[in-house]
């Protein structure tokens, strides 16, 4: 498989304390990777400086073979990076479809985009994308008024239409019901393949219905990595994360 992103031998720190020590992590193109670990680990730090919202200490980012470690965040957009945040950052005073216009492209004033989704491929593209995130009936309705499932699911279509290679998402499932998580689960799983994906959270069931493999963090350092099996038949990370019970 073809490596997409590396991180070698990251570190972050705020004066004398480590954020992320000595972090090796490495993504291949298409995979499904959960990055899991107790509060504190590292894991939202860790999307920050992937995608340049704080600065390297020290160490190499490298995305695509290019050195992207002091890259801005708008650079690294465009590079083909793309995040969603655990609170959704949505238009709440704009329709569904006028978020979508908004995200479409990478001009800097996120109007500007609202005139270029009007050709063949930005409609076809917004169309394609709505009826993966289930909100093709929901088109006119202003964002403010969407159930906290359907926010979620507007700002990972509002990713989307950026056309992203990489998709960065910071706890997907956090405040859904088991209905919304399950739908997520579908979302993420036809996106496999054909977009990478990086996913923090704390849903082990949800991890279960969606990784390829999962790294665990502790003290901003790899704890672990493998396929679900071996997470969690892993002692170190029964002891720190897990428990006895495993991903259940």
């Amino acid at each position: 498989m073809t490596e997409l992103l590396n991180l070698k031998n990251v570190t972050k720190s705020f004066g004398e304390t480590k954020i992320i020590n000595d972090f090796n992590f490495s993504v291949n193109k298409g995979e499904l990777r959960c990055l899991l670990g107790p509060n504190g680990a590292g894991k939202t730090t860790s999307l920050d400086l992937i995608t340049g919202r704080q600065s390297v200490t020290s160490g190499l980012i490298t995305f695509n073979n290019n050195d992207i470690t002091k890259w801005q965040e708008h650079e690294i957009v465009r590079a083909g990076i793309g995040r969603k945040f655990q609170v959704p950052a949505v238009f709440k005073e704009l329709s569904v479809k006028d978020n979508f216009e908004v995200a479409y492209g990478k001009q800097k004033g996120p109007f500007r985009n609202m005139f270029n989704m009007k050709g063949s491929s930005g409609i076809e593209k917004f169309e394609e994308i709505i009826e993966l995130v289930g909100l093709q009936d929901r088109t006119q309705q202003v964002a403010g008024l969407l159930s906290h499932g359907e926010t979620q699911w507007l700002e990972i279509g509002m990713v989307l239409m950026q056309d992203p290679e990489l998709l960065l998402m910071d706890e997907p499932t956090a405040g859904m019901t088991e209905q919304e998580t399950s739908k997520t689960s579908e979302i993420f799983t036809k996106l496999k393949g054909s977009k990478t994906l990086i996913v923090v959270e704390h849903d082990m069931s949800f991890v279960r219905e969606i990784a390829d493999i999962i790294t665990v963090m502790h003290l901003g350092s790899e704890l672990a990595e493998g396929t679900i099996s071996e997470i969690e038949n892993n002692a170190r990370v029964q002891e720190v994360y897990l428990g006895s019970e495993g991903i259940s």
